[in-house]
Parts: structure tokens; sequence; C-alpha cells
């Protein structure tokens, strides 16, 4: 019931490990995000810090604040310009 491990079973078991981690990067790259980070937004729009916390506030773009940073609606930006 002794069964050893060859240096041949090693070489596949890596290889079946780095082609799992390849096609999961893959998928990592094709995310989009459904909330973007203010830094972001405020590239995307070109806008200043002080017109995106008055979309913000006046309750035209969703947020959310998680560990002191505001992460916003993808959707609601869309939106946004489509009127």
């Amino acid at each position: 019931m002794s069964e050893q491990v060859t240096k041949d079973d090693l070489r596949q078991f890596s290889q079946l490990i780095i082609s799992e981690i390849r096609s999961e990067h893959k998928k990592e790259e094709e995310f989009t995000p459904d909330w973007l980070k203010s830094r972001v937004v405020k590239k995307l729009l070109n806008i200043s810090a002080a017109s995106l916390q008055s979309l913000r506030v006046t309750g035209k773009v969703r947020c959310r604040k998680i560990l002191g940073s505001y992460y916003y609606s993808k959707t609601d930006l869309t939106n946004l310009f489509k009127d």
C-alpha cells in the first residue's frame, strides 16, 4: 500500500497547478467591477472631488463607503449621461 511519488508525478502535478492558476488569472482580468473607486470615477468623468461629492449628496449616484473609501455604482454613472 506504499506508493512512491516520482519526479514525473511532481512535474505533472505542478503543470496542473500552473494551468489552473493561469485560467483563474484570466477570469480575473475579464472581471469588470460594478462599483468604482472615487479616484477612478474622477478620472473617467474628468471631474473634481467636489463635483463627485455633489453627485453623491444629491443622490444622483449611489455609493457605498467601505473602510473610508467611497465606491460608486457603475450603472448609475452610465445612466447619469443617458438623459
